[in-house]
This record gives structure tokens, sequence and C-alpha cells, in this order.
């Protein structure tokens, strides 16, 4: 059965801003309907490294914040802690970097929450009972709100091949612990003939899992946790991943975090995906490149898994923008994200979340 993916271009028009086109959309997708009064309404979103520049502008989250208190309910914008070492790491920093970006009340008109506390251990365990999990570690804050919005901005994922609302909601509502527990079986290799011995992977490894032996950076697999976030910061590329069936299994582990989200919050989610800035890169980056596809603009739907197939489809159907990272699959129709990552096929995460129930990957686009 078909899923209704509502969306809206970035055209407007003197008698149609942006926002008056974003009302239209939330109309058509049945937005109120999740919307109680007096309800503590948990919008779900990523606050950007410092440096990035590709995140959901502010703005716009302060026009869905005000929807929501038109409705008499009480909107929190929320993200949780990164398992790497950055601006985000703890729920100090992560504020700080968030006002920094723009989300202070004043611009955004919402509180601001860190769903899983100062140090990422403040959590909900969540029974699954699935293949891999059978219970999943979250933010306290997302999983005691009583609606959910995913506010999710599109783009490229090393891990995932695209992040979407499915990563917004299982990685990103997921603790310190939660998330430990989705990148463990990932263990990056180093390239000794690349390494500089620069030493940026033992001043980010959150673990100590990386020293310097004859300026040459050496992993000590014991206590290595597969964050990725050696992969990041490495100048070089000296360090890299091995694409096996371990990113399957991260996609299928994050997919199962989104069960748990989800839990009990069947009827009261909604989810927004915002497919401009389309970056070849998540926004946990501290920079943000160019993009590979022209904005595109905002889709709406109640299914996750509907709306995360909706905006992959669309950014594939384009042709690449000239100055993107792309070296191949630049045609309309070819894959964008297999271009960027080849060895990641993202189409496991859909296809899990399908098998799972979470939503339909069959869907009816209507543009509003």
């Amino acid at each position: 059965m078909s899923s209704k993916v509502f969306a809206m271009d970035l055209r407007t028009s003197l008698q149609e801003n942006l926002y008056v086109k974003l009302d239209r959309l939330l109309d058509a997708a049945g937005f109120d309907e999740i919307v109680k009064e007096r309800h503590l309404i948990a919008i779900k979103l990523h606050f950007g490294e410092k440096g990035n520049t590709a995140y959901i502008p502010p703005t716009h989250l302060r026009h869905l914040v005000n929807r929501v208190h038109t409705l008499g309910a009480k909107p929190f914008l929320t993200d949780t802690n990164t398992l790497y070492v950055g601006t985000r790491t703890n729920s100090v920093d992560h504020l700080t970097t968030a006002i920094e970006n723009g989300f202070a009340y004043a611009v955004a008109g919402a509180p601001l929450t860190i769903a899983d506390g100062l140090r990422g251990n403040s959590e909900v365990a969540v029974s699954v009972n699935l293949p891999i999990y059978d219970e999943v570690y979250l933010g306290a804050d997302v999983i005691q709100a009583d609606s959910l919005i995913s506010a999710a901005h599109f783009k490229g994922h090393e891990l995932a091949g695209f992040g979407g609302t499915i990563k917004n909601l299982g990685m990103g509502c997921a603790s310190r612990r939660g998330k430990l527990a989705q990148h463990c079986e990932i263990s990056p290799e180093f390239d000794a003939k690349k390494c500089i011995g620069c030493g940026e992977c033992v001043i980010h490894c959150p673990v100590e899992a990386i020293e310097l032996l004859k300026k040459k950076a050496k992993k000590d697999a014991e206590k290595c946790i597969g964050c990725g976030e050696c992969v990041a910061v490495c100048p070089e590329e000296a360090v890299s991943i091995p694409w096996d069936s371990d990113t399957a299994r991260f996609q299928k582990k994050m997919v199962e975090y989104t069960v748990g989200v989800l839990k009990n919050k069947e009827d009261h989610a909604f989810f927004l995906s915002f497919v401009s800035r389309v970056t070849p890169q998540c926004d946990c980056y501290g920079f943000s490149d160019s993009p590979l596809v022209k904005d595109l603009g905002i889709l709406a739907s109640k299914d996750p898994v509907a709306i995360d197939q909706a905006s992959v489809d669309l950014v594939n159907a384009q042709p690449a923008l000239a100055d993107c990272c792309l070296e191949t699959n630049r045609g309309p129709g070819e894959d964008k994200f297999r271009g960027v990552y080849p060895h990641i096929d993202w189409s496991i995460q859909l296809g899990y979340a399908e098998e799972l129930g979470l939503g339909s990957r069959k869907y009816e686009l209507t543009y509003i």
C-alpha cells in the first residue's frame, strides 16, 4: 500500500512567500492532527557542528514552532550529544553551538534541550524485541515528550549513504550508550603510507584508542569503539572504513533504534524532510561542501520510510551541480549517493524499515 508524501518547491512570490507555502504543506499532510493542546512537543533536528552551514535555517524552525504554539501545545527543539569529540559532545558545548548557529530563543521561539542530558547518559531503555536488539537506549526528553516532529536535513552520510528521517531519529535520538551500540562493530583502518603524523585522530578520539608511534597513527583495536571520528578528521584520508557487512548491519541497527523512538507514538509523530543544501557529508562535520544537486524543496509525511524514499528519489532524478564533488553518477536518474559512497547500499535502511513495519517504500507524491 502506498503512503502519502506531500511536497513543496521553493518558488515563491509576493502573494505567497515560503512560510505561506509551508503552512499549506502542513495543512495537506495533516500536521495539526498530531498536535494536542498542552502537550509537550519535541521537534528533533540537527543543530549543526560549529563551522557547518548546511543545517535547517532557524527561521524555518521558528515558523514550525509558531504553528505548534497556535494549536495550544508547548514545543521545544532538541537533539542528543555526539559520541565523537567535537562542539556537541556535552550539553554545555552543544547548547552553546546551537545558540551560535542561530537557534537562540529570540530567533527560534522555543527552548532548547539536549535530550540525553549533560554527558549523554540521561536515557530511557525501550523494549523493542527485534533481531539485533532486545532494547534500545534513547534520550529521555524525546521519549517523555507527548508528540514528536522530525525536521531532517536530507544529505549524504559516510556510513548510511544518506541521512534523512531514519537517521535523524534512529541515530539522532540515541543516548551515548545507544550511539556506541550502533557503531561498535565498525573498526577503521589506518594507512601508514598516507599518514603524516599530524595527530588529529589522536586529539579527537573519544576513548584514547589511537597513539602516535614513530610519527604514525596506530589504533588499539580493543579500545576502538568504531565511532568513525578519525575518518572524519584525517586531512590525508589515511583512515578508512572497511566497506563490508558492518555498514549494512549499522543501517539495520539504526532502523531498530528508530522503532524504539516511534514506539507508542504511532499517532503522535510527523516527519519533515528539507531537501536543500544536499551536501555530501553529514552536518556533524565542521564544514559544508558544495551541494550535490539544486535545492528541491520540503517534504512532509506521516510515514518515515516513504519520506526518505521520496527524498532520495528526488535527489537522484536531478543532474549534479557543476561544482560538486561527484566524479561519477552525475546524470539525471543516476545514484548520487553511490557516486559519493560507492561501497554503501543505502537501500538497506529503507528495506529493513519496511520489513519491520515502520512504513512503506511505495508512495504517492503530491505537490501542493
